[in-house]
């Protein structure tokens, strides 16, 4: 690696490293709260590696350790690309600091470089987290020399980068498709919400095949499919044979193919890094005007009009607190069309589980998607350096966060209406049934709301050079997503245990109570938080 790119990359992790902050601050209110999110982070590694583990034991159990590193391979080859997908927009293009660091002496391929290395190592922990539970369950029950762990650890560190590289290239090809148009970022928008759709409909395309080739799910089966993986992506191989089988072929090719594919992809990317991101920061005039009469709206229409001119403006912001609306609206035409026992069929895989099992989970079925992000969990950080205009206007915070509120009530409500009628209509659901399913769905929208709201204003951050360090890696947004998404995994199960004990309508009435409640007190919060001094 060249000095420049050394340099480079410590300049770029010493100026956001949560540490070196927490070394020079002298503010305790500070202090806390990197602490705080020290705390966090550990105990969400500490998760991960026990799911993991859990999953290994579950693996060795049944007599297929083997498989392990095939999984380990394959699972952070996953996580790596879709989580790349998500941020080359913002990391590799389009990102503030951009005059700033083109403006130093390195070329425009050094900094393409870098900006993919920053982004790696951020997100190096969550995968190395995995890897290493992984080679943990490998050897409660293989038991291999000491020094198949250490190539281990060392092969770990490359696994991510290859498709690292892949998502970062097709974000390039999106880029550089996209700015060919007037309408930059809705077209970047599109193009990335029809891949990631593409990505999450996969596993079901794969499936139908499997069945099509009537292919039963034994043990044995599972064993060839991982490696018939491997065959269509080897580097998945190449890692396996050289933890298993101790190739020494297989462990130069995966590094070799590394080397040369970060190179080849930034060779590639360096000769239009400037052009694109120019065209991505730059917007035209339009030509067309015409005088028409101004619109007369309310103070919390105008700040939530704002918010929605900030999201269309932002393909980060759209595509990460939108994506949940569009899988549900996506869940909401495929049951209204093919009926809700196939979809139930495909998504449980064949279980015994009815339509008329999961009436009282609808409602949080809906949710899990649509609150799978509320925008203001991140819109108060969003602000950044501008905070200071918003201060000055004519209005106190208590008005800008309901208007911040509203907007996401817009966003929400209307996608999550729909697919809970769609679920109700495609499974008969009674009438009274249906009904309370819409007044829960509605509550549990201005809970998610509320609650978003409470964590964007208590962890919000203005200091950010890059959006995507709010939008998506921000402790609001942690704090909110992850209590949030396994809370509503375990209240599906609860109402379905219950809904087959007692009368469903009852447990939906007292969910819609406890969620009213705590949206009001999360509202009231946010009020109280509003009248503090930031």
């Amino acid at each position: 690696m060249k000095s420049n790119r050394i340099v480079l990359l410590r300049t770029l992790l010493l100026s956001t490293s949560q540490w070196n902050k927490y070394k020079h601050t002298k503010d305790r209110k500070q202090r806390g709260k990197i602490i705080g999110v020290f705390a966090g982070m550990a105990i969400l590694y500490a998760v991960i590696i026990g799911y993991c583990i859990l999953m290994c034991v579950g693996y060795g159990k049944i007599g297929m350790a083997e498989v392990i590193p095939t999984l380990c391979a394959l699972t952070i080859s996953a996580l790596a690309f879709l989580f790349t997908i998500f941020k080359t927009n913002g990391y590799l293009f389009n990102f503030k600091e951009y005059d700033l660091l083109m403006a130093l002496p390195f070329e425009a391929r050094t900094v393409a470089a870098d900006k993919f290395l920053y982004m790696y190592v951020k997100c190096f922990p969550w995968y190395f987290s995995i890897s290493l539970a992984m080679m943990i369950g490998y050897g409660m029950y293989v038991s291999p020399a000491f020094y198949v762990y250490i190539i281990w650890a060392c092969l770990s560190i490359l696994l991510p980068i290859i498709p690292m590289l892949l998502a970062s290239f097709i974000g390039f090809l999106i880029a550089k498709v996209s700015v060919r148009f007037r309408q930059k970022n809705i077209i970047q928008t599109i193009l990335l919400f029809a891949f990631v759709l593409l990505c999450f409909s996969s596993q079901f395309i794969i499936d139908a095949l499997v069945k099509n080739n009537q292919v039963e799910a034994t043990l044995e089966q599972i064993s060839t499919m991982t490696g018939e993986i491997g065959k269509f992506y080897p580097p998945v191989q190449w890692f396996s044979a050289a933890v298993t089988k101790l190739g020494i072929s297989d462990m130069l090719l995966l590094v070799g193919v590394t080397i040369l594919l970060f190179e080849a992809v930034f060779f590639f990317v360096g000769k239009s890094y400037r052009r694109i991101n120019s065209a991505l920061m730059s917007h035209g005039p339009s030509k067309a005007y015409r005088k028409t009469s101004c619109k007369k709206r309310s103070v919390w229409n105008t700040i939530a009009y704002k918010e929605f001119k900030r999201m269309t403006g932002s393909a980060n912001y759209m595509v990460n607190c939108g994506l949940g609306e569009v899988l549900s609206f996506v869940l909401g035409v495929v049951v209204l069309f093919t009926g809700v026992d196939k979809v139930i069929a495909v998504i449980t895989n064949g279980a015994p589980v009815s339509k008329e099992m999961l009436y009282p989970a609808f409602p949080l079925i809906v949710y899990f998607l649509i609150g799978m992000v509320a925008t203001t969990a991140c819109s108060p950080s969003l602000e950044g350096k501008n905070y200071w205009i918003v201060q000055s206007l004519p209005l106190d915070r208590k008005t800008l966060y309901q208007g911040k509120m509203l907007f996401n009530l817009y966003l929400t409500v209307p996608f999550a209406v729909f697919t809970t009628l769609c679920l109700c209509i495609s499974a008969n659901v009674p009438l009274i049934n249906m009904i309370l399913y819409l007044i829960e769905i509605v509550v549990l929208c201005a809970f998610s709301t509320a609650w978003g709201c409470v964590c964007g204003i208590r962890h919000m951050k203005l200091d950010w050079e890059n959006e995507l360090e709010v939008i998506k890696q921000g402790a609001a947004v942690a704090i909110y997503l992850f209590p949030n998404m396994f809370v509503t995994m375990g209240l599906v199960v609860l109402v379905v245990y219950l809904g087959m004990r007692m009368n469903s309508n009852l447990v939906t009435v007292i969910l819609i109570a406890i969620v009213a409640v705590l949206a009001l007190l999360s509202y009231r919060k946010v009020l109280s938080l509003a009248k503090k001094k930031c």
